[in-house]
């Protein structure tokens, strides 16, 4: 298959060389756009007002391999790669492999959830992969994963373009439980700013948010309830799958609203 692949750590991250390395390992054929810095949290940015750069990178992934760093947002670099980079589309736009968790409310400030999401608003099967850890640096489980996910999509291929979210806990093989279809959780965080001074005297904040237990929240009325969130199941050790979307339209909102009575101007 041709695969995209994009992140938001950056085209010198050690996640997307393991993924990239074991995609054409497994003989897909495999383009890399990805930002030339780290540009983590920046969601689902676009850069408008400054000229995009792509420089080819050669000598960091294996051979066969073509590779760009991009001066833009993860999903600049997706869109980047589907109208400018690329002659033909690829079968699928695959984001990660990112240090850290994109669990529940994370996705709506992810970068890696944000470049899979550009591929799927281009009507491109999309997936997101993240390591459920911030110390754990072996990305080996999860590259297996991906490679597993784009075999189970080639074998089965889907009615309509889908973006999944993957996590992947941050234990060894052998402790992964299995995989977990799961619902989006809710996940907040106590946003701290840390007031400082710097050597000119000026005063400046750094956010050092600090991140809650998952919130409770009310059930969707069309989502099972017995389906978990993704938030429980990665606690349990199981990889995380999870289907989204880009329609944010609320059917409860709807059907409130109806029921009132606005001005006609």
């Amino acid at each position: 298959m041709k695969l995209l692949l994009s992140n938001d750590d950056g085209i010198y991250a050690p996640g997307i060389l393991s993924l990239a390395s074991a995609l054409a390992k497994a003989g897909h054929q495999v383009f890399v756009v990805c930002p030339d810095r780290e540009r983590s949290a920046t969601g689902h940015g676009l850069t408008m007002h400054s000229p995009i750069r792509a420089e080819v990178v050669e000598s960091m992934f294996p051979e066969g391999i073509r590779a760009w760093a991009c001066s833009g947002t993860p999903a600049d670099c997706v869109k980047l790669a589907l109208w400018a980079l690329l002659d033909t589309p690829p079968d699928l736009v695959i984001a990660g492999i990112n240090q850290g968790q994109n669990l529940g409310t994370d996705i709506l400030y992810s970068g890696t959830v944000s470049a899979a999401m550009e591929g799927f608003i281009e009507g491109i099967p999309s997936l997101a992969f993240s390591l459920a850890s911030y110390e754990i640096k072996d990305f080996q489980p999860a590259a297996n994963f991906a490679v597993k996910m784009v075999e189970l999509l080639k074998a089965h291929p889907l009615p309509k373009p889908m973006l999944f979210n993957v996590n992947v806990p941050g234990v060894p093989t052998e402790e992964i439980v299995g995989v977990a279809l799961t619902r989006q959780g809710v996940r907040r965080y106590v946003d701290i700013f840390q007031k400082r001074t710097d050597p000119r005297g000026k005063t400046y904040y750094w956010l050092a948010g600090e991140v809650l237990e998952e919130v409770e929240q009310t059930l969707d009325p069309q989502l099972n309830a017995n389906i978990p969130t993704d938030v429980e199941a990665i606690r349990k050790n199981y990889i995380t799958l999870t289907p989204l979307h880009y329609n944010f339209t609320s059917l409860e909102g709807l059907e409130i609203l109806q029921e009132w009575e606005f001005p006609s101007q």
